[in-house]
């Protein structure tokens, strides 16, 4: 099994360098494939209400007699769920389904800038944050305008940000700006899903030479980038693969070759300056 190395967030906690996607799984598929992740290593697992399989992955959580005090669980509230009113009602019901008295991350899933309520919804996280039901606090899909005002009018930045990141897609400036302010980044879709990523070229030039998967190398590309990527796989052998990324290295020209593989181009599609979350 695989030793896999921790980041230290701003507020002090830690979080595995690398963690399981769970979308789109659904409940059953994540009850029966959380616990083969588990047993292979991963301690990070990320989901979130509107993947709908909460209840899949606190089953499987369970059924892996991993101790939950060994694991990293994260969720994220729903954009139908902003504002003062809603959000520990939210907390409440992800708690519930998931069978857990508390989060590791809890996130804003997207800011919603149209609806204008990311900034009550913080507050509220940081009082579910004071009261112990979740240890640390982040968003995903935020801009640096939405963190700039997160800070301005709660004092506060997220510890971690989570949004579309992959060779093709690299989001140097809000790295950079996540960077200049202590915030982790965390990549979702790390393999470019909907995208030709893994058939590149250059990827499976420098896969050969290290003795690896495209996906492998393109995963230690974020671990050594100080990006905490969250692959989702359904196969079990791809799920050792993914982590088996800690006892090695890219050299120096093939992580400017991998810098080069830039496009800007978003597999997903969605801007989170108008993209609106239900």
């Amino acid at each position: 099994m695989p030793d896999v190395a921790k980041h230290v967030l701003r507020d002090g906690h830690e979080i595995p360098q690398l963690g399981l996607g769970t979308y789109p799984m659904d409940d059953a598929e994540a009850e029966a494939l959380v616990p083969e992740a588990l047993w292979r290593g991963y301690r990070l697992v990320d989901t979130a209400v509107n993947y709908g399989n909460e209840r899949g992955v606190g089953r499987g959580i369970r059924s892996s007699g991993i101790p939950r005090s060994e694991l990293f669980l994260t969720s994220k509230i729903p954009g139908r769920d902003h504002g003062r009113a809603s959000v520990r009602r939210s907390l409440e019901g992800t708690l519930t389904r998931l069978g857990t008295d508390h989060l590791d991350l809890y996130m804003i899933h997207w800011p919603n800038p149209g609806v204008d309520q990311y900034v009550q919804t913080w507050r509220e996280m940081m009082t579910a944050r004071d009261e112990g039901l979740v240890r640390s606090i982040g968003v995903s899909n935020f801009l640096p305008e939405h963190l700039l005002r997160l800070e301005a009018e709660t004092g506060e930045m997220p510890v971690v940000n989570q949004v579309e990141l992959h060779p093709q897609y690299q989001q140097e400036a809000l790295r950079r700006f996540h960077q200049e302010h202590r915030i982790l980044t965390e990549a979702w879709s790390p393999l470019g899903r909907k995208t030709d990523l893994l058939q590149s070229e250059w990827l499976a030039e420098i896969a050969r030479k290290q003795g690896r998967t495209p996906a492998q190398v393109v995963l230690r590309w974020h671990v050594q980038s100080g990006i905490v990527p969250i692959p989702k796989s359904s196969n079990p052998q791809r799920m050792a693969e993914n982590i088996d990324v800690f006892e090695w290295e890219l050299t120096d020209e093939q992580m400017e070759r991998l810098r080069m593989m830039h496009t800007g181009i978003s597999g997903s599609g969605f801007d989170p300056a108008v993209h609106e979350e239900m």
